[in-house]
């Protein structure tokens, strides 16, 4: 076993506004769309890595005022999930939103490249997938399933 290797957590914030979910354009270089998870040049929620001490609903207010500039409200956690790849592991909290100030905007070129509202039935590809299986078991009202 390998002692270096280590489970991550972080936070996929689905920000929603009349049907419409918002997401973001993962950077296509994959220095600058870094994730362990990978996903350069997909479609993205606002999230990411929980910091020590920080609770899911600080994680996501934090998360999503630095990627969009909006500031959310009632955050409410709807799902888990076990997110794997060859390299990485993360246990991704998703949460729901639907209450928010701002509009969203760019604040971070180097690692989102725009910023969209979709269809949550019709959703853009390739999407990020911790973000889809976050939709995904919204959709489900599943709260933790294995989608592989």
């Amino acid at each position: 076993m390998d002692d270096w290797k280590r489970v991550g957590v972080g936070v996929g914030v689905m920000v929603i506004k009349e049907g419409k979910i918002l997401l973001g354009k993962r950077h296509t270089d994959p220095l600058k769309a870094s994730s362990l998870l990978s996903g350069q040049g997909s479609w993205t929620m606002p999230g990411g890595k929980l910091d020590f001490g920080e609770s899911f609903k600080e994680c996501a207010c934090r998360e999503t005022l630095e990627e969009t500039g909006i500031k959310i409200k009632n955050p409410k956690i709807i799902c888990v999930s076990n997110d794997k790849t060859k390299g990485a592991h993360f246990v991704t909290i998703g949460l729901l939103v639907e209450e928010f100030d701002g509009e969203p905007k760019v604040t971070e070129p180097n690692k989102i490249t725009e910023w969209s509202w979709f269809d949550i039935n019709n959703l853009p590809h390739p999407m990020f997938f911790p973000s889809e299986i976050v939709v995904k078991n919204y959709l489900n009202k599943q709260f933790y399933s294995d989608f592989e």
